[in-house]
């Protein structure tokens, strides 16, 4: 039995042991290899993770100074459209005020004209009354070129 070890034990030194500690080193090398990759992969998936912060980063940063420039379009737009409005305003203001100024003073000047016209009419009728005697009539005429006179 001893014997039968033995050259069990021979031929396993010299023929399996070889085999199967190669085949172990290979499998630790094919072992190592994929922890290498596994920690290769590892450190590219933080370099992603990080290039995507950046990139939500900067995405956040863009969208933030585009709707304050838009924020910043719509008061503008805004402000020029309540001046545009309060132009307008003023001016048919001036326009409503300068026709109404314009209808008062025709208003003014028809109601003169008025004024006048009776007054000629009254005049007429008063002077008719007072002319009709001729003696009259050169008295008052002397008056009026007296006033006249006191005038000049």
């Amino acid at each position: 039995m001893l014997i039968g070890f033995g050259i069990l034990f021979f031929i396993l030194a010299k023929f399996g042991w070889p085999v199967i500690l190669k085949m172990l080193a290979n499998r630790e090398k094919f072992i190592q290899n994929q922890l290498e990759e596994a920690a290769q992969v590892r450190q590219e998936m933080k370099n992603l993770k990080s290039e995507h912060q950046q990139l939500l980063t900067e995405a956040k940063t863009e969208r933030d100074k585009i709707l304050s420039d838009a924020r910043k379009i719509v008061a503008k737009m805004n402000d020029d459209a309540k001046l545009r409005r309060e132009k307008e305003t003023d001016a048919m203001l001036a326009e409503t005020r300068e026709a109404i100024e314009h209808e008062k003073m025709k208003a003014l000047t028809e109601i003169k004209n008025e004024i006048a016209g009776l007054s000629i009419e009254v005049a007429e009728k008063i002077l008719g009354e007072e002319m009709k005697d001729a003696a009259r009539q050169e008295e008052i005429i002397r008056k009026w070129v007296e006033e006249m006179r006191i005038e000049n």
